[in-house]
């Protein structure tokens, strides 16, 4: 683990000595990595695509949509990570981050406001300066999206977030590395960037699940992930289609929950990319309180990454208050 210092080895080996109880411990090498993985039971594919189809076709109460759609909301990550972000158009989002609907000041906050990480700055003193200083500021790091940069690069990448004002770090894991049986360096690069964010930020991990291949590989890199430190494990960076599929929201869920069950910790969710509607939000948080536990069932532990769909829940939410759409010229373009 050449990015890893000795104290943080010896940290490592002791935290990952509980997190594991009975299972193989992890010291960091490749054989260490490899046993604790190998405990790790098969997913059923078909089982898993069987059960995430099935709980798509729960319906929900009136009174239980509305509940749901202001916790969906409270849950977004109202994300912007275009080439063509200006100071203006993130500013423009964190506006609506803490006034989702202007007229109502009952709908809650979201998430949390997702950038690159030199529109941080911008964010952050926007937010401070607009009544959203309980809103964090994401902001995508380690060569997002591909993860495949130098270390130093990598390095330089998050702490010009966390120095900038990011209380998060949604850090890529090199796909490649994974994908070849590089797990070392997987794991290692999350335990450095994990060292980098101390007590400043969480750090949430994207796996990419896109460009995994198998609902073994999203559990095994599940697993890998939050060994190594991950507040959170994300789905995707929105970028690489299929993204946020449901069984691979399942499946991550489970890994969550396992992980709890074994550990005492409690892990974040994050998926992101094709969650357009009201529907697929209702979706997700049906899968969370199925599968992980109604104790997910907060922005502390689970979150939508998503841009377009905070619209369409503030018009079922106007639907539901005043008993028909308002068309989308009531709600702010992003």
């Amino acid at each position: 683990m050449e990015w890893v210092s000795d104290e943080v080895k010896v940290i490592l080996f002791f935290k990952v000595s509980i997190y594991t109880l009975d299972m193989q411990l992890i010291d960091g090498s490749p054989q260490s990595i490899k046993s604790y993985l190998a405990t790790l039971s098969p997913v059923d594919q078909v089982g898993a695509e069987a059960r995430a189809s099935m709980l798509a076709t729960r319906s929900i109460k009136t009174t239980s949509k509305a509940w749901a759609i202001d916790c969906a909301i409270s849950m977004i990550d109202l994300t912007t990570l275009e080439g063509s972000d200006t100071d203006g158009k993130v500013k423009a989002i964190c506006n609506k981050a803490v006034r989702p609907d202007p007229t109502d000041p009952t709908v809650p906050h979201v998430g949390a406001i997702c950038v690159y990480n030199d529109m941080v700055e911008v964010a952050r003193k926007h937010l401070d300066s607009i009544g959203g200083k309980d809103i964090p500021v994401a902001a995508v790091s380690t060569g997002f999206p591909s993860g495949r940069a130098s270390r130093e690069v990598k390095k330089q990448d998050t702490l010009d977030a966390l120095n900038a004002g990011a209380t998060e770090i949604d850090m890529v894991i090199d796909r490649g590395a994974f994908l070849s049986g590089n797990l070392e360096k997987v794991f290692s690069e999350i335990v450095y960037i994990k060292e980098l964010c101390g007590d400043r930020a969480h750090l949430k991990v994207i796996l990419e699940t896109g460009e995994l291949v198998t609902l073994d590989n999203v559990r095994k890199a599940s697993f890998l992930a939050m060994a190594a430190g991950a507040d959170f494990i994300k789905t995707s960076t929105g970028k690489i289609s299929p993204a946020a599929t449901p069984p691979v929201v399942l499946v991550m869920l489970e890994a969550v929950r396992d992980f709890y069950a074994m550990t005492g910790v409690r892990i974040g969710v994050k998926p992101a990319g094709g969650i357009r509607n009201t529907k697929d939000a209702i979706k997700q948080l049906v899968l969370v309180n199925e599968t992980a536990g109604p104790e997910w069932l907060t922005p502390k532990l689970f979150r939508i990454g998503a841009s377009a769909l905070l619209n369409d829940l503030l018009m079922q939410r106007m639907k539901l208050r005043d008993g028909h759409y308002q068309g989308p010229n009531y709600v702010t373009l992003d």
